[in-house]
């Protein structure tokens, strides 16, 4: 089997190794501009060894945001500070990817470090929008139910800002379609009480998903990778399902879908999460299993030797380390010494690495 440190190949896209770093709001943009900060943040990790960098939920609308210090790409201005940050990246041999986001009714709110309740006019709120009238809670704002237009121009806006993603130098693209935002909104019957053909059985909630993704998909190279980020579970009765997950993903894969990010839950507030190391890494090895399609592990990720066992026993093709790269961008260089690999160094940093390490 392959190792954390072994290369994996999607379309005409090689990375260097199993390492990827998981999309990680920072709430630091104005006006969907990518600023110093994203450009330090990202720089800094793509310093440190990951193969894949998936740069934070962009929103492909301004009501698509999660708060207003979102970064977006609903328009052309916003495309050259995110091509600053994959230029760099290139030159560190970091493939970035760009995850394309609406947050439907989780939108409108304040920064990650604020309160989590709807902003009003008078703080820079906005009208959002959803697949149901039904709020995430009593803290956010009621959201209209999009209509026949609204759906059509939502698969419009994701195919326009997959045009800027490329037009800014990305050669990966990611759909969030999961943590409760609008995607994952029409799949699940929980906040999905439409009565037309978007709602209702399986073929219905999903059919937004698969439209966006075959409309990406030919908007996105045929040569580059697209990739989903899906929730494998609403970890509630009668929520979203795992079993639907693997349905979905038979689909996605037809449709062009190169690896599947599996992560959960974020649709309700009252969800009873059994977190733990690797606790959703289940959910990737089934659906690569029963689907025979790459997937990615994500959720407390912490030690070489862990990521390292998820991809040796074929459980998911990749990891996806979030908050401990938040902790330490360098997590890649330190895991390659600690398994025996080895990684390719700045050389501004070859002082600081082991005897016999090569330099960049």
């Amino acid at each position: 089997m392959a190792h954390l440190f072994d290369p994996l190949t999607l379309r005409e896209v090689t990375l260097a190794n199993r390492i990827g770093i998981p999309p990680m709001c920072q709430y630091s943009a104005h006006d969907g501009l990518a600023a110093d900060w994203h450009f330090v943040h990202y720089g800094s990790r793509a310093v440190g060894g990951a193969a894949l960098m998936i740069v934070e939920a962009t929103a492909v609308a301004p009501e698509g945001r999660i708060s207003p210090g979102d970064l977006g790409i609903w328009n052309d201005a916003q495309i050259e500070p995110l091509a600053r940050i994959v230029r760099f990246a290139q030159t560190q041999g970091c493939v970035a990817a760009i995850q394309l986001a609406h947050a439907g009714r989780k939108a409108s709110v304040g920064l990650g470090w604020q309160a989590q309740s709807a902003l009003g006019e008078n703080s820079g709120g906005w009208t959002v929008v959803a697949p149901s009238p039904l709020p995430f809670s009593a803290d956010y704002a009621m959201p209209r139910e999009l209509d026949a237009e609204g759906i059509r121009t939502v698969i419009a806006q994701f195919t326009a800002a997959a045009r800027r993603a490329r037009e800014a130098g990305f050669r990966v693209a990611e759909i969030h379609a999961a943590h409760g935002y609008l995607l994952h909104q029409f799949l699940s019957p929980l906040s999905n009480r439409r009565i037309d053909a978007y709602g209702g059985g399986f073929e219905n909630r999903t059919r937004l998903v698969r439209e966006i993704v075959a409309a990406v998909r030919a908007e996105w190279p045929e040569q580059l990778p697209l990739l989903i980020r899906l929730s494998a579970t609403d970890w509630i009765e009668g929520g979203w399902s795992a079993d639907e997950t693997v349905e979905l993903c038979r689909m996605l894969k037809q449709l062009g879908v190169d690896l599947v990010d599996i992560s959960s839950a974020g649709l309700v507030p009252t969800a009873q999460i059994p977190a733990g190391p690797g606790f959703q890494t289940e959910f990737a090895a089934r659906v690569r299993r029963e689907v025979d399609i790459p997937s990615a592990a994500v959720g407390q990720i912490t030690s070489p030797a862990q990521a390292d066992h998820i991809v040796r026993t074929g459980q998911a093709d990749m990891v996806l380390l979030g908050r401990e790269i938040l902790r330490n961008p360098y997590w890649p260089l330190i895991a390659a010494q600690e398994l025996g690999q080895t990684a390719c160094w700045p050389r501004q940093y070859l002082r600081a690495a082991p005897p016999g390490s090569t330099g960049r």
